[in-house]
């Protein structure tokens, strides 16, 4: 049983001894007042080294007035103030996987003489919750030689393994403590446009894991219209308790833990702290169990969410450090890329802004900065996401990743990205045009249709498409080809392909309709305009999948470049069609246009005015 009265302060000198190592609990769970007394009452105790994590506290404990007293070794940076003194060398930084925290606890890397912990009091049968903060507290309880506890009647009673017993506990105080809050931050535009964009890449049905921050925050904020998503994450935070309240969140698909929201600790609002006190559907369980990549993996439709600092054309992400400052940490980032990998639909996914430093830095680089170290390896992300898009990196080549991320990367540093890479053949001699957008298509750059009962994206062609437009092109026939070129071509090689998907959109227009599934993308349907500048206007012909023909998706295509090159002002749009091409000569008529007199006898001229008084 305790030895300590709630009123007395503790014994010191019976529970440490100098050169000690000890253990402080984490994020919201930080036991200060134990740290106060610990500090007022230290006597001739010096050398202690002092491990944790993410800590939200004042962290007094790395002050350099106490650096006879403490040594912190902190296994990931939190906070300005730990942060400054790792860069000054008065603090270390051990990198490692959140999940792996644990064993070396356990296997004596990092043998624990004391374990200062915050608990709820116990209850009457003798059992204290973990509360907010299970994580790696769980293992620190379990494999230092004491537990010192602070009994916070203000910490929730949290479900799932998430309790001690307080015959475990060698010495207590009771001291109320307000849990700390983490506020909401507002939004700017771009961190909304890349809430947006994932939330895209999110089925109904899948199950999540999210941080706290702006861009969890924007991508919680985009899901109020999914259906039965499901939790199995490290963190939960508002936005998280906003969508189950909604029932956006139910956990009624999930694959693992069915019906559950699965965490290891929770950091935001008192709200949020009430909201999971003695809440049966959110289950705490150590970092080991959550952070585990099989068990993440047991998941369908697992969908890991994180941020870099920045990420390389290879798809190498940096997320611990700046150069040579170390910045946070690894934790649970390539522990939930892992296991969402191996996830039956799966989608790792990294999201950052494009730049950094007031648009004065592109954040996808040509290489990594000196001194920096890569965190996730580029075989583990499948999509990168900044506010101009989604770069899908799964069963790329080289090449085809670079092309995807400089089309995500700022347009003013696009240029320079795509000139870097070609200086080590990552893209061939004949790629010169960079990725360019359609700002006409709105402001996600793409439409989500429904065609037949299908899904399908309306999106611009880029470079990274042209192996894409080749299979494309060697999956028509023989007639379909005849009718789209008045020849029969044979060959479209990649030189050739090149030049037909690295358009500049600003004049000519090169528009898709593909179906994509996770990784997996297919063209479905192409239709372009040529500018003909001498008299304002410009020439559209389209090409159809077979087994999609007749379905309207030429219809689609047509209608929303007509949109666009009015929009433009453009004088009228041509079109020549051959004459025995009848079911596409009814898609320009249904759309306004109207046969002219043309010279070949075999192919059908056709004219749309655009602007009003040209009709």
């Amino acid at each position: 049983m305790p030895t300590a009265a709630s009123t007395a302060l503790l014994d010191w000198a019976s529970i440490l001894k100098s050169g000690n190592r000890i253990f402080i609990g984490s994020n919201a769970a930080v036991p200060n007042a134990l740290i106060d007394d610990l500090i007022e009452n230290s006597k001739q105790l010096n050398d202690i080294e002092v491990v944790h994590i993410q800590t939200i506290s004042d962290n007094r404990w790395v002050d350099e007035k106490y650096k006879e007293l403490f040594k912190v070794n902190t296994l990931f940076i939190g906070g300005d103030k730990i942060r400054q003194a790792v860069a000054e060398g008065r603090a270390d930084y051990t990198p490692c996987f959140l999940s792996e925290i644990p064993t070396l606890f356990s296997t004596d890397i990092l043998p624990l003489d004391a374990a200062l912990v915050m608990l709820s009091p116990p209850d009457e049968y003798g059992y204290c919750s973990l509360g907010v903060s299970v994580d790696v507290v769980s293992a620190a309880i379990r494999n230092a030689k004491k537990v010192i506890a602070q009994f916070n009647p203000s910490m929730p009673r949290t479900s799932g393994h998430a309790y001690i017993h307080v015959s475990k506990i060698d010495q207590y105080i009771e001291v109320d403590q307000p849990l700390p809050e983490v506020p909401l931050v507002g939004f700017e535009q771009r961190i909304e446009r890349i809430g947006q964009y994932v939330s895209m890449l999110i089925e109904d049905g899948a199950t999540l894991q999210i941080g706290v921050g702006k861009i969890p925050e924007a991508v919680l904020r985009y899901l109020g219209n999914h259906k039965n998503l499901g939790v199995h994450s490290e963190l939960i935070s508002d936005g998280i308790l906003d969508l189950m309240k909604k029932g956006v969140i139910n956990n009624s698909q999930k694959t693992f833990h069915p019906g559950k929201t699965v965490t290891s600790f929770c950091l935001g609002s008192k709200r949020l702290y009430d909201f999971v006190n003695q809440n049966p559907h959110v289950e705490f369980y150590p970092s080991e169990y959550v952070n585990s990549p099989t068990n993440i993996a047991r998941n369908d439709k697992m969908v890991a969410l994180n941020s870099a600092i920045e990420v390389d054309l290879t798809g190498q992400v940096v997320s611990d450090s700046i150069g040579y400052q170390f910045y946070s940490g690894i934790g649970g980032q390539v522990d939930f890329s892992r296991g969402a990998s191996m996830s039956k639909g799966g989608k790792p996914i990294i999201a950052l802004p494009a730049t950094a430093k007031n648009g004065t830095v592109s954040r996808i680089v040509p290489h990594i900065a000196e001194g920096s170290g890569v965190v996730t390896s580029r075989g583990h992300v499948h999509y990168v996401v900044t506010e101009y898009g989604v770069a899908s990196l799964r069963g790329k080549s080289i090449r085809e990743r670079a092309l995807e991320l400089i089309r995500v990367a700022h347009p003013k540093f696009r240029p320079e990205l795509l000139a870097e890479v070609r200086k080590h053949y990552w893209v061939p001699n004949y790629q010169v045009m960079t990725p360019m957008e359609v700002p006409e298509l709105g402001t996600v750059g793409l439409k989500i249709l429904n065609i037949g009962g299908e899904t399908f994206d309306l999106r611009p062609l880029n470079p990274a498409d042209e192996r894409r437009l080749q299979e494309f092109f060697y999956s028509h026939t023989k007639e379909t080809l005849m009718l789209r070129y008045n020849h029969h071509p044979k060959q479209l090689s990649r030189e050739k392909s090149c030049s037909l998907v690295s358009v500049d959109q600003s004049k000519d227009l090169a528009l898709c309709l593909v179906k994509q599934q996770g990784s997996v993308l297919e063209i479905q349907a192409v239709g372009r305009y040529y500018l003909v500048e001498s008299n304002n206007s410009c020439e559209v012909a389209f090409v159809t999948r077979e087994r999609h023909q007749g379905k309207g998706m030429a219809t689609i295509l047509l209608q929303e470049m007509i949109n666009i090159a009015r929009i433009r002002g453009l004088a009228s749009m041509t079109a020549y069609v051959r004459a025995e091409n009848k079911p596409m000569l009814t898609v320009f008529e249904k759309a306004g246009f109207k046969r002219v007199k043309g010279d070949e006898p075999d192919e059908v001229n056709l004219l749309l005015p655009l602007q009003k008084g040209e009709q």
